[in-house]
């Protein structure tokens, strides 16, 4: 991937690239699952490319949707998806994949994790934590080791590789990829068609990679 989308506080020297771009990839669908791109990020997205495979594919998919959109079409089409008055087309929420309802265990099961690693929920968020954009913003910092939990000799330190597995496991593995594939077939999807390629993708590649390290 190579435009510049990710903002780490952290100096790039102490995360292997590989991190780093796994990082930005989750910063990146937290952002579009958050709120509509604007006018600046749907250009940056114009200049992704690739590196071949099916993920770099889906990245070459959601540069050329980039192209093809304007901000205040694909703000419209957020709402539609993910808002809707009526009720929108898809929920992006651990418990209501998981259990076919919202704010149920999942959610408290998540808290738990949440204060266990002290992350806390930002102020002025009233979306419930196991939204999808959250998640990935949560693992996110962990792979930019912004979060620690305590070590098997009772020390604090960044969450390794194995607690990022459990993480993902537990809150994200078991069903976001099917939201992604949903979120693909939706009727009002244009823009988000290709957002979803991107998640399913990414998360069938870090399944893999988690199981290989595993």
């Amino acid at each position: 991937m190579s435009a510049d989308l990710a903002q780490d506080n952290r100096d790039s020297a102490e995360v292997a690239e590989e991190e780093l771009l796994r990082a930005q990839v989750y910063g990146l669908l937290a952002r579009l699952l958050r709120a509509p791109p604007d006018d600046g990020l749907l250009a940056a997205l114009a200049d992704l490319r690739g590196d071949g495979g099916g993920f770099g594919d889906a990245l070459n998919a959601l540069a050329g949707a980039a192209r093809e959109s304007d901000a205040a079409a694909v703000a419209a089409e957020f709402t539609t998806l993910f808002i809707g008055v009526g009720g929108s087309e898809r929920l992006p929420y651990a418990s209501y994949y998981l259990t076919g309802f919202m704010n149920e265990k999942p959610l408290a099961v998540l808290r738990d994790d949440m204060a266990r690693l002290g992350i806390a929920r930002a102020d002025g968020v009233t979306e419930p934590e196991d939204h999808l954009a959250a998640l990935c913003e949560m693992m996110a910092g962990l792979i930019g080791g912004l979060f620690e939990e305590t070590t098997e000799t009772g020390d604090a330190a960044p969450v390794g590789l194995d607690g990022q597995k459990r993480f993902y496991d537990r809150h994200i593995g078991a069903w976001a990829g099917r939201f992604f594939a949903d979120l693909q077939t939706s009727p009002s999807a244009r823009f988000y068609r290709a957002v979803g390629a991107v998640g399913e993708q990414f998360l069938a590649v870090e399944g893999r990679a988690f199981d290989l390290a595993a």
